[in-house]
C-alpha cells in the first residue's frame, strides 16, 4: 500500500452521496510530503514523456500540480473558473460539470500559456465521472497540443470517469483507486493503483 492509499485509509471520512473527504491533507489542508511524494511516482510513471507544461484545474489540483511540476521542471497552467478583470487576451474554453459542487462552469485558459509545441501532463485531486478532464483535454486539444498524460491522485474506480478516459487511448495513472465506499459504515475498499 503506498503513502496515499495509507492516508485514504487512515484519515480519509466517507459521506453521503459518494464523497470521500479528504481535505486533512489533500484538498484544504496539504500535506506536501505527501505531495512530494506522489510527484516522484509520476515521474516514474510518465518516464520518458517529454512533458513541457502541467496543466490542472483551480482549486483543489494547484498546489499538488506545484510540487509535481518541480519533478519535471516545468510550469504549471491551471484552467480558472471564473473569467476575471486580469484575464485578457484570446482563451480557450470549455464547459465542465464539478461532481462535488453540482455545478458547471466554464473553465478558461489564456491562449499564451499554451500552444501547439506543448506536451501537457493533466494532473488533478479526483477523478469521478471525467468532466474536468475532459474539459482540459478539450482545451489542450483546442490549442494544438498534446495530452502526453493523466495524473490523478484519487479516483473512484466505482464511476465511469476512469473508463472514459482510459478507453480514450490516454495514459491514466490514478495513485489511489477507490473501488467502493460505505457511508454508513465509513468503510472504503481500494483497488490496483495502476490498471
Amino acid at each position: 500500500m503506498n503513502c496515499l492509499e495509507k492516508r485514504i485509509i487512515n484519515d480519509g471520512v466517507v459521506k453521503e452521496g459518494n464523497v470521500l473527504k479528504v481535505d486533512s491533507f489533500l484538498n484544504h489542508q496539504m500535506d506536501t510530503d505527501l505531495f512530494n511524494e506522489m510527484g516522484k511516482e509520476w515521474k516514474k510513471r510518465f518516464e520518458g514523456k517529454q512533458i513541457t507544461k502541467i496543466l490542472t484545474i483551480e482549486a483543489s489540483g494547484i498546489g499538488i500540480a506545484c510540487i509535481v511540476a518541480q519533478h519535471f521542471q516545468v510550469p504549471v497552467v491551471f484552467a480558472k473558473k471564473a473569467k476575471t478583470i486580469n484575464l485578457d487576451g484570446d482563451l480557450y474554453t470549455a464547459e465542465v460539470e464539478s461532481f462535488t459542487h453540482k455545478t458547471k462552469n466554464q473553465i478558461v485558459v489564456s491562449k499564451k500559456f499554451i500552444n501547439e509545441n506543448d506536451r501537457v501532463l493533466l494532473i488533478d485531486d479526483f477523478l469521478a465521472n471525467g468532466c474536468a478532464l475532459l474539459g482540459l483535454i478539450q482545451i489542450v486539444e483546442a490549442a494544438g497540443a498534446t495530452v502526453e498524460g493523466i495524473g490523478i491522485a484519487i479516483e473512484k474506480g466505482f464511476q465511469q470517469g476512469g473508463q472514459i478516459i482510459r478507453n480514450s487511448g490516454y495514459q491514466l495513472e490514478s495513485l489511489a483507486i477507490v473501488e467502493s465506499m460505505d457511508w454508513e459504515t465509513g468503510t472504503i475498499n481500494l483497488g490496483e493503483n495502476n490498471r
